[in-house]
């Protein structure tokens, strides 16, 4: 009976593995072609995978939280459709009675090892701990037979506490050199399956309490992607030295052209014209003369990019933010602009974003004024070294310089608030790339073609 096996498929150069976050089919479960079988998330993108062939789910090879790299075999579907068949057990009974009446001794080994193994394999419950452990330190605490107990209680000199491949060698180095002073293995040799699980959840549970509410407060748990932009924000603040500068615009001749051509544009090109790519341009051409804004640090060397790829901040419907990137964006024409920035933004909202499709990213830009902000100081997207927020636009009463003199009138502006990181890019820099870009919306040809 053929079997099809679903494997982790290549999500972008970049990614090399993703964690399962829900199985949308049961084993036993009718799959069609093209149908979602499992979801999978990276650093920010969630992403369904359907399967490539019609049949039965027969076997899930991964649990959810778990860790896959791209390649690795996720499922299996029995081809025909028909209710699977365990093929596996009279497979084994033949070989295990050829292997009886060769040696009856070697069989009583394998189903002492197999029974080992599983006691080994569950001793170090990981889903009920609330601390990251990687793919390589969790294959050696299993493989050494060290309990959740253990691994817990080992001091990780990894980020935020993490234990490393380095502090479970050296807690396995001193549990052999003095077993008295580490009796915990022994014990959990000793203990059956169900002895060794069933303690550890009542643990967790009070190493992780729920905050207390009272009267008609609600408790709402963070999402996933909640935590990790909250830990990439902290991270930011604790990396990068903050330092803002702001610019008010006189945008009146890029409105005028807009409101000029964008019902032109709409009907020849199927795309609205936003002011969004028009501000995209203005930000290529200012990296371009000065490139020392499209740099990151690592350590004490500073990294130029070769490329300029703008990140694009983007709200979602459940209000949280995700930043797709335009790749080259100074490669690009206005017309192309805003057809790069119509498609992320839509997939963006819908959930269709690449995980390769929001990293690289060199540079960011985020529209405050979208929610009427005037301006904002927003944080930098690590390992850049600035972000560009746009406020909103406003009919302001302005002074206008002429030959024939000075007089009032209403003008469309706004404001550029740049945020950069201080120990890289100084005042004088930061100043004179958001000025640049507030002096080429400011000349902006009202009759540019499009």
């Amino acid at each position: 009976m053929s079997k099809f096996e679903l494997k982790l498929p290549q999500m972008g150069e970049s990614v090399a593995e993703a964690t399962l976050t829900t199985w949308l089919k049961e084993v036993g479960d009718v799959v069609e072609m093209d149908e979602a079988v499992f979801e999978i998330a990276t650093d920010k993108v969630d992403s369904e995978v359907p399967s490539e062939v019609e049949g039965v789910l027969l076997e899930k090879r991964f649990n959810v939280d778990d860790i896959i790299k791209v390649g690795e075999v996720v499922a299996v579907i029995q081809l025909d459709g028909d209710a699977p068949v365990v093929e596996e057990a009279p497979v084994e009974e033949e070989i295990s009675s050829n292997v009886e009446e060769v040696a009856p001794e070697v069989v009583l080994e394998k189903e002492i090892s197999q029974v080992q193994e599983s006691i080994t394999t569950v001793v170090p419950d990981f889903a009920t701990s609330e601390r990251f452990y990687s793919p390589l330190v969790k294959n050696i605490a299993k493989e050494e037979g060290i309990s959740m107990d253990e691994l817990e209680a080992i001091v990780g000199t990894g980020k935020e506490g993490r234990v490393t491949k380095n502090d479970i060698k050296a807690y396995l180095e001193s549990r052999s050199s003095n077993g008295s002073a580490q009796p915990m293995p022994e014990k959990t040799e000793t203990k059956t399956v169900p002895e060794v699980k069933e303690p550890k959840k009542p643990v967790v549970q009070t190493d992780t309490p729920k905050p207390a509410v009272s009267g008609g407060d609600e408790l709402i748990p963070l999402t996933r992607m909640g935590k990790l932009i909250a830990k990439h924000m902290v991270d930011s603040i604790s990396t990068s030295a903050h330092v803002q500068s702001f610019v008010e615009v006189d945008v009146t001749n890029v409105v005028n052209w807009r409101n000029k051509v964008k019902k032109e544009f709409e009907a020849r090109e199927g795309e609205k014209l936003t002011f969004t790519p028009i501000f995209m341009e203005a930000v290529a051409v200012a990296i371009k003369k000065y490139p020392m804004i499209n740099i990151s640090l690592e350590g004490d060397n500073v990294i130029k990019k070769k490329n300029i790829n703008l990140g694009m901040a983007a709200a979602l419907p459940d209000g949280n933010l995700i930043v797709p990137v335009i790749k080259n964006a100074d490669q690009l024409n206005l017309v192309g602009m805003a057809k790069m920035v119509n498609d992320l933004a839509n997939r963006a909202r819908n959930n269709q974003l690449k995980p390769d499709e929001i990293q690289d990213g060199t540079y960011t830009v985020t529209n405050v004024g979208t929610f009427g902000s005037v301006f904002g100081t927003p944080i930098i997207n690590q390992p850049q070294v600035g972000i560009l927020a746009l406020g909103a636009i406003r009919k302001l009463p302005s002074v206008i310089e002429t030959d024939q003199g000075e007089y009032i009138g209403i003008r469309s502006k706004m404001f550029l608030s740049h945020s950069y990181d201080h120990r890289v890019v100084n005042g004088a820099l930061g100043g004179m790339f958001v000025k640049t870009v507030a002096d080429y919306l400011e000349a902006w040809d009202v009759n540019r073609e499009i």
